[in-house]
């Protein structure tokens, strides 16, 4: 799978937000996250208070199996030998990876690494 990465990064940024109110769940939400303490929403930077700490969502374009032993693994790893906080969310088709906002070409160039080395 990390030959086949084609790591994307979306060109808005974004920000996670606890929701208080369960009905209410803005449409622009990427995802959402239903923990004990309440609602996590992803939404783009702009739908969140200014002070929310802005991530760019890095989409690897490999049909990532749910199923699948590493990925993840080796993607955190390869960010975090690098000081780079990653927080993942699993789709059914693909993985999403949230970086700090101003390390995000930083991020796609160590993916595309990882993809490029893993060829060899």
């Amino acid at each position: 799978m990390l030959t086949g990465m084609s790591p994307r990064l979306s060109g808005r940024a974004w920000a996670f937000h606890g929701i208080a109110d369960a009905t209410f769940i803005p449409e622009t939400a990427f995802a959402i996250i239903r923990e004990d303490e309440g609602l996590c929403c992803i939404l783009p930077a702009q739908a969140a208070p200014d002070d929310a700490p802005r991530f760019a969502k890095i989409t690897l374009q490999v049909n990532s199996d749910l199923e699948g032993v590493g990925l993840t693994a080796a993607v955190a790893t390869s960010l975090a030998t690098s000081g780079m906080a990653c927080n993942v969310v699993a789709g059914l088709r693909h993985d999403h990876l949230f970086v700090p906002w101003d390390r995000r070409e930083d991020a796609l160039a160590l993916l595309q690494k990882l993809s490029n080395d893993a060829q060899r």
